[in-house]
């Protein structure tokens, strides 16, 4: 819907809710001002299904085309006219494209008589676009996969053993904690998750910059040229945020109380961060008809996978005695997985940028490149 500033406009949306979280501290305040827990669940429950009664209420009766769709100007156009004819909607603008199309060719009278018929027959677009599971099973989805599931995981464990973490720095590895040191810590605990909570509002205000990385330079470019400048935008999307992933890990190995206020910040934008560049990538390389269906796919992947955040924090609970040390080192070797994806981007762009510069040189090549779609998939034809 918004052209060249669809993943600027994609980061706003995700910033805002990934900043929702600062409602929690909100309603810990509600609780510890002594509204029951029930009583604020339930009220959570009732603005949950008016969010769902409104989606239903405004499901759209037509679906909305992407820019790169064919005839998209056209159908806006055709769309803000106000003729009276009994096909309207799809169908109207389907019989209107097929008498231009007819109109436009020379030389056969039967292409030029116009029944009608055609005000109920679906057109047949030249060429194909990926099906859905061509689209699921591109090394582009599988790699982003990989890194959506790798670093849900490692947000998702901060988050679960912050409190805990905050509180080993203050007691350390000891057994008998006088009481006015155990007071203290809870004291510090309760400090730190209010600020972290209060820090979710940065995701706001810093998910609109990776927003502009992905829709950098896309004005005035034809469509190959749209389709490289995308891979290249998403590279740098991934590798910057990975980066930003790999210097909390570091920072979280830090046995420094004061410094977890930059783990804080960072966790904010990585979490911000990779699903922009994620939902952005997806729009960028897929057909906007397995947008939404795809983006489902990977979070559901990605909860599931998450799930084994459940097993790490009893781990650090039980045999670690309270320490995340070594469950943080190995999130965070197993974080540099997280350059898989931005490494085939860049090979996949290299690879295109040598088919373009082949169909210059070679025009035989150009039907080569038709049936290579923008997500990797090379179409097979019966």
């Amino acid at each position: 819907m918004f052209g060249n500033l669809r993943s600027t406009m994609m980061s706003l949306m995700i910033g805002s809710y990934a900043s929702s979280a600062i409602t929690f501290p909100a309603l810990k305040l509600i609780y510890e001002a002594g509204v029951s827990f029930m009583a604020i669940m339930l009220g959570w429950s009732s603005l949950a299904c008016l969010i769902f009664l409104n989606c239903l209420i405004n499901w759209p009766k037509e679906s909305i085309p992407s820019p790169e769709e064919s005839d998209y100007k056209k159908k806006v156009t055709l769309r803000t006219l106000a003729l009276d004819h009994k096909v309207t909607g799809d169908q109207f603008y389907t019989h209107v494209t097929t008498v231009g199309q007819r109109l436009s060719r020379k030389g056969d009278p039967q292409d030029e008589h116009l029944s009608k018929e055609d005000l109920s027959k679906p057109t047949v677009t030249s060429g194909s676009s990926p099906t859905f599971l061509q689209s699921a099973c591109s090394p582009i989805f599988l790699f982003s996969l990989i890194t959506m599931t790798m670093t849900q995981l490692r947000i998702i464990f901060f988050m679960a053993s912050m409190n805990n973490m905050v509180e080993y720095l203050v007691l350390g590895p000891q057994e008998n904690v006088p009481a006015d040191l155990k007071l203290h810590a809870e004291y510090t605990v309760g400090l730190y998750s209010s600020v972290f909570g209060v820090m979710q509002l940065l995701c706001l205000f810093t998910c609109p910059f990776i927003g502009f990385v992905m829709d950098w330079k896309m004005k005035d470019r034809d469509e190959e040229s749209k389709t490289v400048q995308k891979l290249t935008n998403a590279t740098r999307a991934f590798v910057f945020t990975n980066i930003l992933l790999i210097i909390f890990g570091v920072m979280c190995l830090i046995s420094n109380l004061q410094l977890q206020f930059c783990t804080f910040i960072l966790h904010t934008m990585v979490r911000g961060f990779i699903h922009s560049a994620c939902g952005g990538l997806y729009a960028a390389v897929f057909p906007s008809g397995h947008f939404g269906t795809l983006t489902g796919l990977q979070s559901l992947l990605s909860a599931v996978f998450a799930l084994l955040q459940e097993p790490l924090y009893r781990a650090v609970l039980g045999p670690l005695n309270g320490d995340a040390f070594w469950v943080n080192l190995g999130l965070l070797i197993f974080s540099f997985a997280g350059f898989v994806l931005p490494g085939y981007l860049l090979i996949y762009r290299r690879r295109l940028l040598k088919e373009r510069t082949a169909k210059e040189k070679d025009p035989a090549a150009a039907q080569l490149q038709d049936s290579n779609h923008s997500n990797g998939v090379l179409e097979t034809t019966a």
